[in-house]
Formats: C-alpha cells, sequence, structure tokens
C-alpha cells in the first residue's frame, strides 16, 4: 500500500471502524503512522483490533457507542476529539444494510434505519467541522453504496439512505470549502466482507464478478486505499465527488 507521509500523526476519526470496511481503515491509517479513534456498538472485534495493533507508533483509542444515539455521538466524537487533540480527518461509515419488505416498514423503524445509515453521518460532521476549522482545515469521507444506483430489491431504506449521502457530500463540500474543508464521498461496489458473505451464495457472487469489468471481488482494503488517497495532501483540490471502488460493476 502507498505511504502518505501528509497523513502521519494526523487526527482520524471512524465510525463502526470494528469490522468490515471500518476495520481495514482503521488498520491503514495506523499503519500510515495516523493517531485514529473509532466508535462502534461491537466492542468484541473492537478491543481485538485495538489489540492487534498494539506494536504502532499510535495504538488506536476505541469507545463503545451506537451511532443511531444522536447526542450519545456527539459526546463520544467530543470525546475522541479531547483524547486526539483534534480532529483532521473524520470517517462515515457505519451503516447497516439489513433487509426488509415494503410492507414491514414502520416509522419506528423507518427512523431507526436513517438514523444508522444517514443521520450519524450529519451529526458527526457537526461535531468536528468546528476542530477543522480552528486547525485550517480538515476532510471528512462518507461511506456511500452502490445499491441505490443499481435499485437493489429489499433495500428501501438502506438505499434512500445512501441516496441522501452523496446528497449530504456535496452540501457539506460547499458550506465548509471556504475553511478548507473537503468532503467526499466513497462509493464500494460489493466488498467481500463476513457480513456481505450472510446475504450472498457463491452462485450470487459469480454473477456480481461476471458484472464487473475487472474480474475478482473487492477487499476491504481497497476501499481503505481511496480513503487513504482522498485523506492525504496528495487530493488536495478533491471535493463534493462521488468516488467509485467497484471494480467498473456500474
Amino acid at each position: 500500500m502507498a505511504q502518505y507521509p501528509s497523513l502521519r500523526d494526523k487526527r482520524v476519526i471512524v465510525t463502526g471502524g470494528a469490522s468490515g470496511i471500518g476495520e481495514a481503515i482503521v488498520e491503514a491509517f495506523v499503519l500510515q503512522g495516523a493517531q485514529v479513534g473509532f466508535v462502534d456498538i461491537l466492542s468484541a472485534p473492537a478491543n481485538d483490533l485495538v489489540e492487534r495493533l498494539g506494536h504502532a507508533a499510535h495504538v488506536p483509542a476505541f469507545r463503545e457507542q451506537d451511532v443511531a444515539d444522536a447526542d450519545g455521538l456527539t459526546e463520544a466524537i467530543g470525546e475522541m476529539v479531547m483524547r486526539l487533540g483534534g480532529c483532521d480527518v473524520l470517517i462515515n461509515n457505519a451503516a447497516s444494510d439489513d433487509r426488509h419488505l415494503l410492507d414491514a416498514v414502520t416509522p419506528a423503524y423507518w427512523d431507526e434505519r436513517l438514523a444508522v445509515n444517514l443521520k450519524h453521518k450529519f451529526f458527526a460532521s457537526q461535531a468536528v467541522w468546528p476542530e477543522m476549522k480552528a486547525a485550517g482545515g480538515g476532510v471528512i469521507l462518507n461511506l456511500g453504496s452502490i445499491s441505490w444506483h443499481l435499485g437493489l430489491d429489499e433495500l428501501a431504506l438502506y438505499q434512500i439512505a445512501k441516496a441522501g449521502v452523496e446528497g449530504l457530500t456535496r452540501s457539506l463540500a460547499r458550506e465548509l470549502g471556504p475553511y478548507n474543508i473537503r468532503v467526499n464521498t466513497i462509493i464500494p461496489g460489493n466488498v467481500q466482507t463476513a457480513r456481505q458473505m450472510r446475504w450472498y451464495s457463491p452462485e450470487g457472487e459469480a454473477e456480481i464478478v461476471a458484472a464487473q469489468c475487472l474480474k475478482g471481488r473487492l477487499q476491504p482494503v481497497d476501499i481503505a486505499a481511496m480513503a487513504l488517497f482522498l485523506a492525504s495532501d496528495d487530493a488536495r483540490f478533491c471535493t463534493g465527488h462521488e468516488y467509485w471502488v467497484d471494480g467498473g460493476w456500474r
């Protein structure tokens, strides 16, 4: 993986950093020499990750937190900012792609799904941007999804939220640009994580690979690689856009 000197000692906060893509992002930034703090609802894998990276120059910090609790998340982000001494990069990664049928959706389930997949990204960004402004700049990366571009079955609420992520990115990029804060969306294709393997049979995986221009299975590290670039000074004029890592599926 490429090394970015501009990321060394940067203060990075990641939501949903305990497993899957988030885990790869946390590890990638730690290996760049960044100071990383992350929140997640899953404490066991999070603590395992911290232990595994215990040899790093900056061992990552973890706090257990449900991102659907906006007030709790704001408090957790504030704690991370204090522990790290600021925030240079925020990666809004946390999400949940639970399947659901249209007729089964209740107002309460709607609110919970939008809170997990969209709302927290706004309030996490709101929590860190004053620190970024005071520091003279920063980076916010939002994780989107290929799903709503494809219009997949049984994912209406997830896809509504992920479409909103791209709108959020455009809005924040415009509003925060004068303060040298860059905001982008990373759009993964189908990434081979333990969670995704719950939804796909070998035949389903083969269909995805057949639809891609590049024949192979995306791994979490492929998404982390894009996050590193967009967070680095090499991407200093990249903002307000979507960056796809999907093997050419769409």
